[in-house]
């Protein structure tokens, strides 16, 4: 198994998870000192946007996870550029090393007016229509301690003791716990019918983002927040309100919160009748990623 986007949170997930299994795993790193796990990790250093240092993978893999998505990050706004030029690389590449399968993780939406969610659907396009036989996941926000989504919905709980409701606010999502996304990236190569597929993975609530901030609310013991309703407070000029109160970096925060208005739900659920299991409720991700952070707070002050 190759991984790419092993230093971002749904990658180290992954990586470690693999590991655990014992299973044999490399990832790539611009810059490996980024990236600590096992030792019988092997890391290559190589940068996705330079296809020369892609041949210091080597061959030898099998399967390819693509989980790399730049989204703003240092204040990138040409993002989309990058994302597909990386991807186009990466297609190139996996062909010619001969991997057999590659999967992706993108997002869920139809025509999507955000530059964040229009990118992880091109992405898609190119690894599918330039690459190895592609499984396509596509999820809504990705619940866990480290998803900047999570952190940026919590924040704003607790940070805002009344928050202005701009009509965003009633969009309707399916959010999915980061432990169902890594069983779902791990389950995918074992089921020949996943080969060449798009398959769409959520909880099966349908949420607004309403709805999510209110349990979020509940989940910590706060009282739910009174909302203002604003309905011309469009996701653009909300993702600058929301960039200063929030610890997420602004680069990503904005492409987030801009993608907020395109509905996110599943309109095709048959791809997870492949898989042995369902994905938990929105609350029970809740409490374990609340959980996982004191989980990570209690280990780093015991340093």
């Amino acid at each position: 198994m190759l991984v790419t986007g092993a230093s971002g949170y749904v990658g180290g997930r992954l990586v470690r998870e693999l590991c655990r299994l014992g299973e044999p795993v490399g990832c790539v790193a611009r810059d490996p000192s980024r990236v600590s796990f096992d030792p019988a990790v092997t890391v290559h250093r190589a940068d996705l946007l330079l296809p020369d240092s892609l041949s210091a993978i080597g061959d030898g893999y099998t399967t390819a996870y693509y989980l790399v998505h730049s989204m703003g990050r240092g204040g990138d706004s040409d993002y989309e550029t990058r994302d597909a030029t990386a991807a186009a690389n990466f297609a190139r590449f996996a062909s010619v090393a001969g991997i057999e399968r590659v999967v992706y993780l993108g997002g869920l939406g139809d025509r999507p007016a955000s530059k964040h969610l229009r990118s992880r659907l091109r992405v898609g396009e190119i690894l599918r229509d330039d690459g190895p036989p592609l499984t396509w996941f596509r999820s809504g926000m990705v619940v866990g301690a480290g998803s900047e989504s999570y952190r940026t919905l919590r924040s704003l709980v607790e940070r805002l003791p009344v928050m202005l409701a701009p009509s965003w606010l009633s969009t309707p999502t399916q959010a999915i716990a980061i432990a169902d996304v890594v069983r779902y990236l791990l389950q995918a190569p074992r089921i020949p019918q996943t080969r060449s597929r798009e398959i769409q993975i959520g909880s099966a609530e349908i949420l607004t983002y309403g709805q999510m901030l209110d349990l979020m609310a509940d989940a910590l013991g706060l009282r739910r927040r009174p909302r203002i309703p604003v309905p011309l407070l469009t996701p653009w000029l909300s993702s600058h309100w929301i960039g200063l109160v929030t610890p997420v970096d602004a680069g990503v925060a904005r492409p987030l919160i801009e993608g907020l208005s395109t509905d996110t739900t599943i309109t095709d659920p048959s791809g997870m009748d492949l898989f042995d299991f369902r994905p938990r409720s929105f609350q029970q991700a809740l409490l374990e990623a609340i959980a996982e952070e004191q989980t990570r707070l209690a280990a780093g002050s015991s340093r």
